[in-house]
């Protein structure tokens, strides 16, 4: 079990954290801080066998979604589920771990890859009550060309990403992705594209 000291230091770092990225992410409400989303576009592959095991996740209607609304207790929340996450589960590729590529599953069994990460994250912020309208699977592009997959939380002061890759959580148009595809917030087994991704890449925060 870690020290009282311990538990503190890290207490306060989340806190430092969550205040320097709630004034970061103030000065970047005046710039496009939402998606534009297109029409309907083809459900990655392994998310289409991920509903077969888990049918009733990938067939949740909301459609009078709104964002979640932007505050201090979601910044943490956000913030908090995606060091922790970060920091339990261990990289794995879906091969190494599972045998087969692109095999979308929970963590369970304490390791696993990007999208495996982002699900877990997902599922532990419907816990605490954030909708899963808003909650959405993201599949990006980076810098590299490499496919990558990250959570969007929807919120209506902008789109945050939470990446296995940084425990820092961004507005979307911080990172430095081109961002192709994400869960339709009406529908969790419908999937739709995102417009104007690359326009709006700015170099990494490192």
């Amino acid at each position: 079990m870690a020290s009282s000291t311990g538990w503190r230091r890290k207490a306060k770092g989340l806190a430092v954290a969550v205040a320097v990225f709630y004034s970061v992410a103030g000065s970047a409400y005046a710039a496009p801080a939402s998606m534009v989303i297109g029409g309907s576009t083809s459900q990655p592959i392994g998310h289409y066998d991920f509903c077969k095991i888990h049918v009733a996740e990938c067939s949740i209607r909301s459609p009078d979604s709104v964002p979640e609304h932007l505050n201090s207790k979601l910044l943490h929340d956000i913030s908090a589920v995606n060091l922790s996450v970060n920091t339990r589960v261990k990289p794995m590729s879906d091969m190494d771990n599972y045998g087969k590529d692109e095999w979308w599953a929970y963590p369970d069994n304490g390791f696993g890859d990007c999208e495996d990460y982002a699900l877990e994250k997902r599922r532990e912020l419907n816990s605490l009550g954030i909708a899963i309208a808003n909650l959405l699977m993201t599949v990006v592009r980076k810098p590299d060309g490499e496919g990558h997959a990250v959570l969007t939380v929807r919120t209506d002061k902008g789109d945050f990403i939470l990446d296995n890759l940084t425990d820092k959580v961004r507005l979307w148009n911080q990172t430095s992705y081109r961002y192709l595809k994400r869960q339709a917030s009406d529908n969790t087994g419908h999937w739709v594209s995102i417009l104007g991704g690359d326009e709006q890449l700015v170099s990494a925060v490192k």
